[in-house]
């Protein structure tokens, strides 16, 4: 059995992890983040819960829409029989379109605004 001692006196020099600290969180964890942002802003506006799973997807399938030109920013799949409303945004599109983070998390709010506003049979610019 070997024996390891502290030499010095000076113990571990740091934790093993850092705490968790703002410019620590990915690009990814914070797209995540301006989507539930975006979530509760359009919960406020409608005084009701979306009534929709959210989840957030790296690029869309390769296999568009006949309704879409070009590529999505986001889709919302209706409710199936035991699935609830399902909206997906789509990271990578999303990203390149904005020049900074308010443009990105306007943009995600517009995004899932024009997806709800499909699902309610409402404007758009009702939700925004």
């Amino acid at each position: 059995m070997t024996r390891r001692r502290d030499r010095h006196g000076r113990g571990m020099r740091g934790p093993l992890a850092w705490p968790r600290v703002p410019v620590m969180t990915t690009r990814a964890a914070r797209f995540d983040e301006m989507v539930l942002d975006a979530a509760e802003t359009l919960e406020h506006r409608l005084g009701h819960e979306l009534g929709v799973e959210l989840a957030v997807e790296d690029v869309p399938p390769s296999d568009p829409a006949p309704w879409e030109d070009g590529v999505p920013l986001g889709r919302l799949f209706p409710a199936e029989r035991a699935l609830a409303a399902r909206m997906v945004v789509y990271r990578r599109p999303v990203t390149h379109r904005a020049h900074d983070e308010a443009e990105l998390a306007a943009l995600v709010l517009e995004v899932m605004a024009e997806q709800l506003a499909r699902m309610y049979g409402r404007d758009p610019e009702d939700l925004l």
